[in-house]
Formats: C-alpha cells, sequence, structure tokens
C-alpha cells in the first residue's frame, strides 16, 4: 500500500510539475499553487478512476451482464455524467470553500487554545503507518457516506433530487455518476466537511475518495456478481442492484435498504441489509405510472429542480 500511496503521489507532482506550474508562472499566478496542486490531485485521481472502471467494467458487462441495454441513449448520457463528476472539481470546490470559510475561525481558535484534532493524536503510531491511517479514514469515511445515502432517501426534499440516480432503467457502472448537480454538490460538502473535522490529511483525502468511487462504480456494473462470502464485506454489484431496485423490498419500503458504499458491513450493523440473492430490474416506482426523470444531462437537471420546488411549494 505504501509503494501504490508513493506512485500516486509521483504521478501527481509530474503532473504539476511537468504540465500546471509552468501555466501558473506563465499566468502570474503563483499564489495560486497550493490550491492548484490540490486541483490536480483530483484530476489525477478523476482521471485513473474513468480509466480503472472503464478497463475493468466494459468487458465484464459484456460477458456476464444482467440485462440487455434497452435504451444506449440513457447510458451516454451516463457517460457525460461521469466526465463532470469524476474529474473531482465539485469535492475541490467544496474542500476549497469550506478551508477558506473555516480558516479565520481555525485561526481564532488556536489564539484560545484550541488546535484541530486528528486520528494521528489518539494514536501517534499511525503518522509512521500510513497505509493502516488510510485504512481508519476509509472506514470512517465509508460510515459516514452510509448515512448521506440515507439521508438522501429519507430527507423528502432530498430525495427529489437524488431520484434522478435511481431513474436509470438501464443500469451500467456509468450510473454512478448520475445525479443532480446539486445532490453532487451537497454530497461533496458533505465529504469535506468529514474530512476537515476529522483532520484528515491532505495527501490522504483524493486518495480515499478514488477508492469509494471505484467501489462504488463497480457496485453500479451490470454485472451478474455477488462476491460470494464477500458480499457480507464489500458492496458487490447485486448486493447495490437490490438497492436500486424498481420495486419495493422485503420490509414494504421502496429503495430502504442497502445503503452502503464500500462495506456491506455497515448495513447489516444498521439493520437495513438485504442479502436476497436477486437481480431485480432497476428504476424508481412512479417512472411505471408515466412520471419522467429526463434523458439528455439538461432535462434530469431542469425536472430535479422542478421536484424541489414542487415539493416545497406544498409545504
Amino acid at each position: 500500500m505504501d509503494h501504490v500511496l508513493e506512485l500516486y503521489e509521483a504521478v501527481i507532482a509530474w503532473v504539476f510539475n511537468a504540465l500546471v506550474n509552468p501555466a501558473l508562472y506563465s499566468l502570474g499566478l503563483m499564489s495560486w499553487s497550493d490550491l492548484a496542486y490540490d486541483g490536480t490531485a483530483f484530476l489525477v485521481a478523476g482521471i485513473l478512476q474513468v480509466l480503472a472502471t472503464a478497463v475493468i467494467c466494459i468487458p465484464l458487462e459484456r460477458t456476464q451482464p444482467v440485462q440487455k441495454i434497452g435504451t444506449p441513449a440513457n447510458v451516454r448520457t451516463d457517460v457525460i455524467f461521469t466526465l463532470i463528476n469524476k474529474l473531482g472539481l465539485m469535492p475541490l470546490f467544496a474542500f476549497a470553500t469550506l478551508w477558506w470559510a473555516l480558516r479565520p475561525l481555525e485561526a481564532q481558535a488556536r489564539m484560545w487554545g484550541y488546535t484541530p484534532w486528528s486520528l494521528e493524536d489518539f494514536w501517534p503510531t499511525l503518522a509512521a503507518m500510513p497505509a493502516l491511517s488510510l485504512v481508519f479514514y476509509l472506514l470512517i469515511f465509508d460510515c459516514a457516506e452510509y448515512w448521506r445515502h440515507r439521508f438522501q432517501h429519507r430527507l423528502e426534499w432530498w430525495w427529489q433530487l437524488h431520484s434522478l440516480h435511481h431513474a436509470q432503467r438501464d443500469m451500467t457502472f456509468w450510473s454512478d455518476n448520475r445525479n443532480h448537480v446539486l445532490d453532487t454538490l451537497l454530497a461533496s460538502f458533505w465529504v469535506a466537511s468529514v474530512a476537515l473535522l476529522i483532520g484528515m490529511p491532505p495527501e490522504h483525502f483524493p486518495f480515499v475518495i478514488f477508492l469509494l468511487k471505484f467501489v462504488e462504480s463497480l457496485s453500479h456494473a451490470n454485472l451478474r456478481w455477488n462476491f460470494g462470502p464477500l458480499k457480507y464485506v464489500i458492496v458487490s454489484p447485486q448486493f447495490h442492484r437490490v438497492h436500486h431496485s424498481i420495486e419495493p423490498n422485503p420490509n414494504g419500503a421502496q429503495q430502504s435498504a442497502n445503503f452502503s458504499v464500500v462495506f456491506s458491513f455497515w448495513d447489516k450493523l444498521f439493520g437495513t441489509a438485504d442479502f436476497s440473492d436477486t437481480y431485480p430490474l432497476t428504476g424508481v416506482r412512479d417512472q411505471l405510472d408515466g412520471r419522467n426523470y429526463g434523458t439528455g444531462f439538461w432535462e434530469t437537471q431542469w425536472l430535479g429542480f422542478s421536484r424541489l420546488k414542487q415539493h416545497f411549494s406544498r409545504r
């Protein structure tokens, strides 16, 4: 793991020094170098995510699909969503905004004798074991993502946005990023807030996001896989497909099970696991009654804002 981290950081450094830094120098923007380096990390992570998931998932989906794609245009729209979201611009914007907003408060807090905490404060040896530190931060992040996902379903106003993600009837690994832009922005601020709250080292943040998003993309794949006994630990395509089922699950509520992003044991721990070995059709229940969630990118965004407006106008 240490070697992987070193290689990842070396790639970021090369891209920054070879391409980004010279551009900043020529434009007289060297004061932005720190933020630009973080942006480079997100950009590299996003490119690696797209390449890794595409190289792995495209051949698998062709050889072991759950369903035949009914409307290829929907999948092409999901590719657009992926290119927009995987470049990491939303998480970077959220992280940078929170950092800028909270920096004066942090300075004042330090004057009062308070310093932000991190896991290394409780377990100092973690500072010398970056791989183990990364694992602990990943666990905390994934637990936070589990609850963020539950809120997306439980808060009615948030569901008006998140339902777009579930409206894909031809779900593939590209569908992971089929989200309303406001939903993506809220999720990005959630992630950035957790990172700042637990004092995550900046060098860990892009790598944790990479791991989360890679598993998340794989779990959306049109792939007949359940991971065998490992399904009780890692979210599999079958486990997550149950979450996307267009039919109500056994407890009577639509999409009320299997909220985990990476580690499926969160669902078991919090009583929302459904390990039934099925591969249901995907979608949102009201699509069967004719509700339109849109096909093209701009249409899906407009309809999402319309649903949100209608929700608040009813209150």
